[in-house]
């Protein structure tokens, strides 16, 4: 049974073209947005801002493969354009078109367990649960 507000590891995982290959114990999420100041002559100061693209960086820790991704040869180096799915009680937010930037592994026999992974996402998406 789940308590309402705090998401276990299989609400957190990595998917492939809809597959669950990996599920994550935590993760840290930063989001970015560059500006650019617009200046006009005569002014001492910024006249506004304009928006510029964001980026999304994601630190996941303990990433254990499913069983199925083992059977299927799942190496996390290998991955590609992934998605990273967080289940909140009330919606999912999903970092889509992922590619990892770090990768960090510790494990013991027969374990496939990366320690800690850095994925970048191209875009964030939130969708009311249900």
């Amino acid at each position: 049974m789940k308590i309402a507000g705090f998401p276990t590891s299989s609400d957190i995982y990595l998917e492939v073209e809809g597959k669950k290959v990996a599920v994550v114990q935590s993760y840290s999420a930063r989001t970015r947005r560059d500006s650019t100041a617009v200046e006009a002559f005569g002014e001492r100061e910024p006249v506004a801002t304009i928006p510029g693209a964001r980026s999304h960086v994601i630190e996941l820790t303990r990433l254990y493969a499913t069983d199925e991704a083992i059977q299927d040869g799942i190496n996390f180096h290998d991955l590609e354009d992934f998605s990273l799915v967080i289940c909140k009680p009330d919606r999912k937010i999903i970092y889509a078109g992922c590619q990892w930037s770090d990768i960090a592994e510790t494990g013991a026999l027969g374990a496939m367990v990366v320690e800690k992974i850095t994925i970048v996402a191209a875009r964030r998406l939130e969708v009311a649960a249900g």
